[in-house]
């Protein structure tokens, strides 16, 4: 793709460390610039190699006088194997607008976000979020492939997390996947609005649990804001 015109805004960045706790330390900064923002990067390895994800972020007009509105893409492209190349050329369009749930009724946004790849079963799946951050229809849906970029295909069930406003669930969005200690359960954290009443950059965090179901399509079980059991293979000895 052709670089952007948007030569201060956010990149992503590579920073090293021998610990999860850190200290981290950069490494390559930016990681690549295309001469537009990027958000939400998110690294992939399938078969041995690494891939990096991310969301091409922008505006058109004035979105925050109500005058525009905000855009994102998802993108990928393969890494070299020290994750300081891009290796397969130009960055790859893998997943865009295109669900009425995506967009809100307002307009303000027609984007794509906080995406997170994964593999079952030999199939790919992409988990990510859609709509206005801080728009109570946020919500989660997710497309599937057969190679890291694509073509990705959208579930026709998409939203798969969507607002419970009787549960005072607003906005539930931008994911990761995480599984059991034993590995025998499948869990999504996100984000939902901090006051369900009244919508806003202000979130919390949640965790609920996700099936893949014989068919292959993904379930999760929530939003939920009642005790659940813990995950199982857990040390808990309450049991939530």
């Amino acid at each position: 793709s052709a670089k952007g015109t948007d030569p201060d805004g956010l990149r992503i960045c590579l920073a090293v460390s021998d610990s999860p706790e850190g200290p981290f330390l950069d490494r390559q900064v930016p990681l690549f610039d295309a001469g537009y923002s990027c958000i939400d990067g998110h690294l992939f390895i399938y078969q041995d190699r690494p891939y990096l994800f991310y969301e091409m972020v922008g505006v058109v007009g004035e979105p925050w006088n109500d005058k525009g509105y905000f855009k994102g893409t998802i993108l990928g492209f393969e890494l070299s194997d020290n994750l300081t190349q891009i290796i397969s050329g130009d960055p790859t369009v893998c997943v865009t607008p295109s669900q009425p749930w995506e967009t809100p009724e307002d307009g303000r946004a027609i984007s794509v976000e906080g995406m997170t790849v994964f593999e079952i079963d030999r199939t790919l799946y992409m988990t990510y979020s859609a709509n206005h951050y801080a728009d109570p229809r946020y919500g989660v849906g997710y497309a599937t492939a057969s190679h890291p970029l694509g073509p990705w295909t959208k579930s026709k069930s998409n939203p798969i997390l969507a607002q419970n406003p009787s549960k005072g669930v607003s906005g539930p969005g931008h994911n990761s996947i995480i599984s059991s200690p034993d590995g025998q359960e499948l869990f999504i954290v996100y984000h939902s609005h901090a006051d369900p009443a009244n919508p806003s950059p202000q979130r919390v965090l949640n965790i609920d649990r996700m099936v893949v179901e014989p068919s292959g399509e993904l379930r999760i079980i929530g939003p939920t804001r009642t005790p659940q059991p813990m995950p199982s293979g857990s040390n808990s000895k309450s049991g939530k």
